[in-house]
């Protein structure tokens, strides 16, 4: 639009007068007052770990539904937690992307097997994918655990599987997992904090 200067003066008087008429009460719809219902006051709250880094910083998720039946819940905010002693309710920018990594289609919810020499993988069950973990890892051990050393001294190790462990766990959790690893012989065990 080509606009000289007389005519930019016109548009801004005209946009002026107007702006003036609404302030002064001449609006030409009515004004109407309504409060709306917080978008949480029907949420239901859950607390949480962040999943991200070894920090574990607490946060509150809020989901709505009615738990019933055949409905399920779906998570609609996350915020960080003010009571949490160890980020007082601040979230980094990963922690504050929880709900895009909550909605993700990309998302990995069930257990999936990928079978040698297949391109494709496969999902199964909890159980199945559970009882196939503890009968590979049995097999391996029974293969390969070394009661001894070469001088003959007592080792009790297992080399040849490793276990990486959860860094946002609690302290109780992990030290369960450290000493049920370690009894199995397991020495290659470590936390997802310093990898």
């Amino acid at each position: 639009m080509d606009m000289n200067r007389r005519h930019f003066f016109r548009v801004s008087g005209a946009g002026l007068a107007a702006s003036s008429l609404v302030a002064l009460g001449f609006s030409p719809t009515a004004a109407l007052a309504e409060a709306r219902n917080f978008k949480l006051s029907r949420a239901t709250e859950t607390r949480n770990t962040c999943p991200y880094c070894s920090v574990g910083c607490g946060v509150i998720m809020y989901s709505l539904g009615d738990k019933a039946k055949n409905v399920t819940s779906s998570i609609i905010h996350i915020e960080g937690d003010p009571d949490h002693p160890v980020n007082r309710g601040t979230l980094c920018p990963k922690g504050a992307g929880l709900l895009d990594f909550v909605h993700s289609p990309n998302r990995l919810k069930f257990p999936e097997i990928r079978e040698p020499g297949s391109k494709e993988w496969k999902r199964v069950s909890w159980d199945e994918a559970m009882g196939r973990l503890v009968k590979l890892m049995k097999a391996d051990r029974d293969a390969n655990f070394q009661a001894t050393n070469a001088d003959g001294k007592t080792v009790n190790r297992w080399l040849t599987t490793g276990m990486l462990c959860a860094s946002a766990s609690s302290n109780e959790a992990g030290y369960i997992t450290h000493k049920a690893m370690r009894s199995l012989g397991m020495l290659v065990f470590d936390n997802q904090a310093r990898v």
